[in-house]
């Protein structure tokens, strides 16, 4: 998928700096002049440099609970415990109290993540230099079994908010780059993994449009379905990826990232068949919200561009909407993608003027 690959990676950045508004803070400047010709280099230098601004702020804390014999009280006398004691003629004391700590699982998560890249050896050495000496600050915090971290329980809160890009790096890492061997050791596999990536290439664009098109509702918005009689038991939810409107006039976009953009069948290339009647019902169902109103209910299928010899750039007219099929480059300099993304909402709203 890629001619240039530091051009990639660098756009890859941008992605993230969407995705993660964190990364528009000037304090993440000198990452994003530097020019990364390895994905690997590029998390390690956003992860060394995140780790060293929380650090400043000071690594987040929350009490843990320990149960310990001791000679004076401490917290509450854990009476089981206390008895075996002096069954034992032991003179000590079980207590159940929590301590203020940082070995918690997101500073956790951040430690294995940094143990992961140290052992990559396409890591250069400066990233790791750094990594090391971060990592001197987290000498009371275990490190985890990466396949055992439970994403989805991960809870933020005010104390904690300036952790949410640096465990989202996190899991990025580990979800898109590790695999088990036979031996059950971890190695790094080639960065990144098409659902991962899918997932941070849908992210950007949403971000993109939010940021840059204040005229227009942007939302990631399901859509009901149209139902005569109410009854919509086991239906499927219909999840849209980006929801542009203004008024009367939406534009639904399904962002595709896959290593092969359309289906081949006896040298026959055909688009993927499932997306594009998932973009369809989308789009009728979206329609008929609307009512009697004259509405312009548009859908695109826009899938990241590969160096496939055909791509899809279709544009059809299917039961008086418009359905598209285009396909990003995002081998181009950032400000051509960016021009592409521009593009698209300029055909679809006349006069929406694009902010900084």
């Amino acid at each position: 998928m890629t001619k240039d690959k530091s051009i990639l990676i660098n756009n890859i950045y941008h992605m993230l700096s969407y995705a993660f508004q964190t990364l528009k803070q000037e304090t993440y400047e000198d990452v994003a002049v530097e020019s990364f010709d390895e994905m690997y280099n590029l998390l390690a230098a956003i992860l060394a440099k995140g780790i060293g601004l929380q650090l400043k702020q000071g690594l987040y804390r929350e009490y843990i609970s320990h149960q310990e014999e001791l000679t004076v009280m401490r917290g509450k006398i854990n009476m089981p415990g206390t008895i075996k004691n002096r069954l034992l003629h032991k003179q000590m004391l079980t207590c159940d109290f929590d301590e203020l700590s940082e070995n918690n699982m997101l500073n956790q998560i951040l430690k294995t993540t940094v143990m992961l890249l140290l052992r990559n050896g396409k890591v250069k050495a400066k990233y790791k230099d750094d990594l090391k000496k971060k990592m001197l600050y987290f000498s009371n915090v275990d490190t985890v079994e990466p396949t055992g971290i439970k994403w989805s329980s991960i809870r933020f809160q005010r104390n904690n908010q300036t952790y949410r890009m640096l465990v989202s790096i996190c899991q990025l890492i580990i979800e898109g780059m590790l695999i088990t061997t036979d031996a059950g050791n971890y190695r790094l596999a080639s960065f990144v993994d098409e659902q991962r990536m899918s997932r941070l290439y849908e992210k950007f664009i949403l971000e993109y449009y939010s940021r840059h098109y204040p005229e227009l509702s942007v939302s990631a918005s399901q859509i009901p379905w149209a139902l005569d009689d109410g009854v919509g038991t086991m239906l499927p939810v219909m999840q849209t990826d980006i929801h542009l409107q203004r008024g009367n006039t939406v534009l639904i976009i399904d962002a595709k990232y896959y290593n092969h953009t359309t289906q081949v069948h006896f040298d026959k290339h055909t688009l993927h068949s499932n997306n594009l009647y998932q973009i369809f019902t989308y789009v009728k169902n979206r329609s008929y919200q609307f009512g009697e109103e004259d509405n312009t209910v548009s859908g695109m299928l826009l899938y990241a561009k590969t160096e496939e010899e055909i791509q899809p750039d279709n544009v059809y007219q299917m039961h008086g909407s418009q359905i598209s099929v285009k396909t990003l480059d995002l081998n181009l300099p950032f400000v051509e993608i960016a021009a592409q993304m521009d593009r698209i909402v300029e055909s679809h709203f006349t006069g929406v003027i694009k902010a900084d």
